[in-house]
C-alpha cells in the first residue's frame, strides 16, 4: 500500500518523507488555505521534497477551464498529478488531460457508479471519501470494497486512493480491503505507531533496566 500525506504543511511532509513514509502528497484548496501560502510556491516546494505524485487541484467548474488550469499546474514539476472533481465537467477534463499523458486524480467520489466513470475517463487515481460518508451514516469502507470488486472484475488500471481518512482503523481497513493508496493527515499516519500496550511494556522495561544499574554506552 502506498502512503500519501494529505497536507500542504511542508515541515510535516519533510519529517515523514525522511522516514520513508511518503509515497506521494495530496492537496486541495482547503489545505492550501490552511498553509497560508501561494499554491504554486508551496506545491513546487512539496514536489522538490517528494519523488512520488503530488496532487494539485483545479478550482474551475467548467471542463475547458479545468483543462487550462491543469495544463498550467503540470508545469510546476514532472510529478504533478492534476486533481479534478467528479462532475461531468471533471470527467471531460480527466479524459482530455489523461489523453495528453498527464496523471489525473478524480476526487470527491461517493459512489461506485462515479468510480466506474472515472476509470473509463482514464483517471490515474480515484479518491473515494470514507470519512465524509461515515459522517452521514453511510459505510465509507463498503464503498472501497465495491470499487475494488468492480475494478478487479474489469481490470481497470485506475488506483483506488482512499481519502477523507479520519482514523488508524480507516487505514487498516482500507489495507485489508485492498485500496492501492491511502491519503491521510500527518497526525493520523503518526498515530499508527501508538498502542497502550507498547507504552506499558516500554515503561516496565525502562523501570527494570534502571534497577540493573547498567549502561549500554
Amino acid at each position: 500500500m502506498k502512503f500519501f500525506v494529505d497536507t500542504a504543511d511542508v515541515a510535516a511532509i519533510r519529517e515523514l518523507n525522511d522516514l520513508g513514509m511518503v509515497d506521494g502528497v495530496t492537496t486541495n484548496p482547503s489545505l492550501i488555505l490552511k498553509s497560508g501560502r501561494d499554491i504554486l510556491e508551496v506545491t513546487k516546494e512539496i514536489c522538490d521534497i517528494v519523488e512520488g505524485p503530488v496532487s494539485a487541484e483545479v478550482v474551475a467548474l467548467k471542463a475547458e477551464d479545468m483543462i487550462r488550469e491543469g495544463e498550467h499546474l503540470v508545469k510546476i514539476a514532472p510529478n504533478i498529478t492534476v486533481k479534478v472533481p467528479l462532475t461531468w465537467d471533471g470527467l471531460k477534463a480527466c479524459k482530455a488531460l489523461s489523453s495528453q499523458g498527464h496523471k489525473v486524480n478524480v476526487t470527491l467520489c461517493f459512489s461506485a457508479a462515479q468510480a466506474i466513470l472515472a476509470a473509463k475517463a482514464g483517471a490515474t487515481f480515484i479518491s473515494p471519501f470514507i470519512g465524509r460518508l461515515d459522517d452521514i451514516n453511510f459505510d465509507g469502507m463498503e464503498l472501497i470494497a465495491q470499487i475494488r470488486e468492480i475494478y478487479d472484475n474489469y481490470d481497470f488500471q485506475t488506483e483506488i486512493l482512499a481519502a477523507s481518512i479520519r482514523s488508524v482503523n480507516h487505514i487498516t481497513d482500507a489495507a485489508r480491503i485492498g485500496a492501492d493508496v491511502i491519503t491521510a493527515p500527518p497526525a493520523v499516519i503518526k498515530a499508527m505507531a501508538n498502542h497502550v500496550l507498547t507504552d506499558k511494556g516500554l515503561e516496565q522495561f525502562t523501570a527494570d533496566w534502571a534497577k540493573t544499574g547498567q549502561k549500554i554506552v
